[in-house]
């Protein structure tokens, strides 16, 4: 076979696969029933993903999603981590249907809404008085001529065109563009939620106040998230501290956190975080979330002052406590337990039987074991959550899209054809939406022109 020929295959096999392609693919894409489809399928696996808890450990879907008795008769913690539902927005599952999504809403508005468009840009006249009839609204006008009608369309904002004896006059051409900017919107939230799912990354740390650390314990993260994990710099809790209302509870946790490059060690950014209120630094986002007692300062007669780590020894909101053991011999022979549940600096000493010896706050000091124990500071330890998500412009922005598409679809497009023939004006119109306002808008034309009209207008 020559080498002509085998060209000739191939173009004829592409010419088939573009035909296949129109014939067969475009309509399914460009269907409105199929994106309906597609986008009650991401609805139901959103929901899905902020109902099943997200990013967690294996422990804790085994705990929570135990196999006897299965959730729903079958959902389990082997199901949730095999479909992926411990991680819904970063599967590739999710990603598929949002791209196919995407897909469809491209293919729409590139076969119907910009054809629509340009059709409706377009004008064409209109001189056999038997299209009028065929109007949603008609009129047949004695003694008029088309320089009072098209003052008055003009009057009434309307765009109009004439040639000779005709004339075409439109307004609203904004909502056709309506739908076009909401899909345009609506792609640009997919491709934001999509980049940011390929990389963005969601990471946890709990810090002592004091300690500089670097980002290390990740929950989730895209595969292109590397980019985004800070190396350059390094976060350091100057300090954290919470406060209280008169009952006893938590009002309100701070941490006052500084950005610090790590070759100079200079600040580069300084803020306090409180909940709702983060830190931002290049792209990445501190949240405080939680926080601990990490440990205690103390003193032993005139000893060194000694900073022992605090274990939580307590799970659950109302039941977290923590604690620490002490010796008060060198040999390690005796010692007491040391146990905080807060920051208010109130302490409960305990023997090695278990027996309550003495309270002490921070600040105080208290004899056990024939040993003075000074009690100098509680450390506190901030729980924050790091996240990046490089695809958030793109939401906010294809949002705001979405919401001027919208309003701009509320425009009507009206339209109004007329043509002077046989001593008489013929008159007639048609529009997208708000019917019986565009005929109020007619006839308030026609009083306008002051006519006696042969055949009434009518409404189809």
């Amino acid at each position: 076979m020559t080498i002509e020929s085998n060209v000739t295959v191939d173009n004829n096999i592409w010419q088939l696969l573009q035909k296949w392609w129109r014939k067969k693919i475009v309509p399914v894409l460009a269907n409105l029933k199929f994106a309906i489809a597609l986008l009650l399928m991401i609805a139901v696996l959103s929901i899905s993903g902020t109902v099943i808890e997200q990013g967690e450990t294996p422990g804790f879907y085994q705990a929570n999603y135990p196999e006897h008795p299965a959730l729903f008769g079958f959902l389990t913690w082997k199901v949730i981590q095999v479909v992926g539902l411990d991680h819904v927005y970063r599967t590739w599952w999710y990603l598929a249907l949002l791209v196919v999504f995407g897909i469809s809403l491209i293919t729409c508005t590139f076969t119907t809404q910009l054809p629509m468009l340009k059709s409706a840009q377009k004008w064409k006249f209109y001189d056999n008085p038997k299209f009028f009839q065929k109007l949603a609204l008609s009129a047949e006008i004695e003694n008029q001529n088309l320089d009072n009608l098209t003052e008055t369309l003009r009057n009434k904002k309307y765009l109009v065109f004439s040639d000779g004896d005709k004339i075409y006059a439109r307004k609203g051409i904004i909502g056709k563009i309506g739908p076009i900017v909401v899909h345009v919107g609506m792609i640009l939230t997919l491709l934001g939620g999509v980049w940011g799912a390929m990389t963005g990354f969601i990471a946890q740390e709990m810090v002592p106040s004091g300690d500089t650390f670097q980002v290390r314990n990740i929950l989730d993260a895209g595969p292109w998230a590397s980019g985004q994990i800070p190396k350059d710099w390094s976060v350091k809790v100057n300090r954290f501290w919470i406060e209280y209302t008169p009952a006893g509870s938590i009002d309100q946790f701070y941490s006052d956190l500084s950005v610090v490059d790590n070759s100079s060690q200079k600040e580069l950014d300084r803020q306090t975080i409180y909940v709702n209120k983060p830190l931002k630094y290049q792209g990445v986002y501190y949240y405080q979330t939680d926080w601990s007692i990490s440990g205690v300062k103390i003193q032993l007669n005139n000893s060194p002052i000694f900073k022992l780590p605090m274990a939580q020894l307590g799970q659950g909101a109302q039941n977290r406590i923590w604690g620490t053991w002490i010796p008060t011999k060198p040999d390690l022979s005796e010692g007491v337990s040391l146990l905080a549940k807060d920051l208010q600096g109130t302490l409960l000493v305990y023997d090695t039987k278990g027996q309550l010896v003495s309270s002490v706050r921070a600040g105080n000091s208290v004899e056990v074991n024939g040993v003075t124990l000074k009690i100098l500071e509680l450390i506190g330890g901030t729980g924050l959550q790091i996240k990046a998500d490089p695809g958030i412009p793109l939401v906010y922005l294809g949002f705001g899209l979405l919401m001027l598409g919208v309003m701009m679809s509320y425009f009507s497009h009206s339209q109004i054809w007329a043509v002077s023939k046989d001593g008489k004006l013929y008159l007639g119109g048609r529009t997208n939406r708000a019917q019986v306002v565009f005929e109020r808008e007619m006839i308030e034309m026609i009083e306008q022109l002051n006519i006696i009209i042969d055949v009434p207008v009518k409404a189809v």
